[in-house]
């Protein structure tokens, strides 16, 4: 399978992990899942009371300069890791 189509799959396989990620890890699915899919943050950072936005925005903004296909790669090595995990 090609690296597009592994991304996908880790995509749906991540709805069905064995138990509910804490939310590092959910920022960390995110922030790789947007840089995947989008390439590097291009809007404007949320007010510094929305936290939840805030949190999301900075952990995708980390991530500025990562490839499309290094954050694929990371996002399925990460879903791999997640699915092992009971």
């Amino acid at each position: 399978m090609d690296q597009k189509t592994l991304f996908e799959k880790a995509v749906s396989d991540s709805k069905e992990l064995p138990s509910r990620p804490d939310n590092e890890i959910l920022l960390r699915l995110y922030s790789l899942y947007k840089q995947a899919t989008e390439g590097d943050i291009n809007t404007d950072p949320p007010g510094m009371f929305e936290f939840v936005a805030r949190a999301k925005y900075d952990a995708w903004h980390k991530l500025k300069g990562t490839t499309v296909e290094d954050a694929m790669q990371q996002y399925i090595d990460l879903v791999a890791e997640l699915s092992t995990k009971k």
